[in-house]
C-alpha cells in the first residue's frame, strides 16, 4: 500500500490560520468600493477590497483545491518569488523572441507596469487588514502575481472590457464571488456609459467559459511556461480564442467609441 506525499506549506507556514479562514460577506462594502473603482479604474487597491468583501470561504477553498494538484508540493518547496522573477526583464529578454517571456516583457513595458507594482497595491489595501500568514495567503499571492501574465496568455488587453474578461476567466480558475461581481458589474457599467451593440456581456461570459476549459496557470511552474513559445504555452494551458472580445472591439471602433477609455480614467 502506498501513501501520498505529505503536503507541507512553504517556510513552515501553517496550512490554515483558523482566525482568518472565513470572511463574512459584505455586499454593501463591495458595492461602495466598486463605485470608487469605476471613478478610477487604475486604483487597483479597490479590486482587493471588493474581492475580500465577497470572499466568504473562497480563499480557503481555492487553497485546498490547489493542494490536491500533483505539482503543489514541488511549487511550495521551491517557493519562487514570482514578482522578482517576472520583473527581471533582462533575463526574460534572453528567451527566444517568440516566447511567452518576451511577450510578457513587451506587454508590461508598453503598459508601464511591474509585478512589484501590483504587490504594492495589494499592500496598500492590506494595511487595514490583519495578514493571514497561512497557505491561503501564499496561494492568493500566487494568483495576484500571475494576473498580468494572464492578460498576455488570453489576449485580453487592459481596456475596461479586457479587464472584465480576465476577471471572468480568473473566476473560473479560482472561484471568488468578488471577482465575478467586478466582471459583470463592470460590463453592465460599460453598457450604461457607452451604449452600443458590442457583445460586452457575451465577451465576459466567454471569458468565464475559456477560464473553465483552461488549465490553472497558478498550478504550474511559471518559469518553464515563460520559456515556451507563446502559442505553445496557450496550447499547453488549453486557452481558447476570445472571439466575442475581439468582435466587441471591432464594433466599438466602427461606432467611433474608444474601447480604452470607457470607465473612469483612461489606462
Amino acid at each position: 500500500m502506498t501513501t501520498s506525499p505529505q503536503i507541507v506549506a512553504p517556510v513552515n507556514m501553517p496550512m490554515v490560520n483558523p482566525a482568518h479562514a472565513i470572511s463574512k460577506m459584505r455586499p454593501v462594502k463591495a458595492f461602495r468600493h466598486f463605485r470608487k473603482l469605476i471613478a478610477d479604474k487604475e486604483d487597483t487597491a479597490e479590486v482587493f477590497h471588493i474581492i475580500e468583501a465577497l470572499a466568504g470561504k473562497a480563499f480557503i477553498r481555492n487553497a485546498k483545491t490547489f493542494l490536491k494538484n500533483p505539482h503543489a508540493q514541488e511549487l511550495m518547496e521551491r517557493n519562487v518569488d514570482l514578482p522578482t522573477m517576472l520583473d527581471n526583464h533582462d533575463k526574460l529578454q534572453k528567451l527566444p523572441s517568440d516566447s511567452l517571456g518576451q511577450a510578457y516583457v513587451r506587454f508590461m513595458e508598453k503598459e508601464g507596469l511591474t509585478a512589484a507594482g501590483l504587490v504594492a497595491e495589494s499592500a496598500r489595501y492590506g494595511a487595514d487588514y490583519q495578514k493571514r500568514n497561512d497557505i491561503t495567503e501564499w496561494f492568493g499571492d500566487r494568483m495576484r502575481d500571475t494576473h498580468d501574465l494572464l492578460h498576455v496568455l488570453t489576449g485580453y488587453g487592459r481596456d475596461a472590457l479586457g479587464e472584465q474578461c480576465v476577471l471572468a476567466f480568473t473566476y473560473s480558475q479560482n472561484p471568488n464571488l468578488g471577482i465575478l461581481f467586478i466582471a459583470y458589474a463592470g460590463a453592465l457599467e460599460m453598457k450604461k456609459q457607452a451604449p452600443s451593440n458590442a457583445p460586452v456581456l457575451k465577451a465576459v461570459r466567454e471569458g468565464q467559459r475559456l477560464g473553465k476549459a483552461a488549465k490553472r496557470l497558478a498550478y504550474y511552474d511559471i518559469e518553464k511556461i515563460l520559456a515556451m513559445p507563446i502559442d505553445e504555452a496557450r496550447a499547453f494551458l488549453n486557452i481558447g480564442e476570445p472571439a466575442f472580445y475581439k468582435q466587441a472591439h471591432v464594433t466599438y471602433e466602427a461606432q467611433g467609441i474608444d474601447p480604452y477609455n470607457l470607465l473612469g480614467q483612461p489606462a
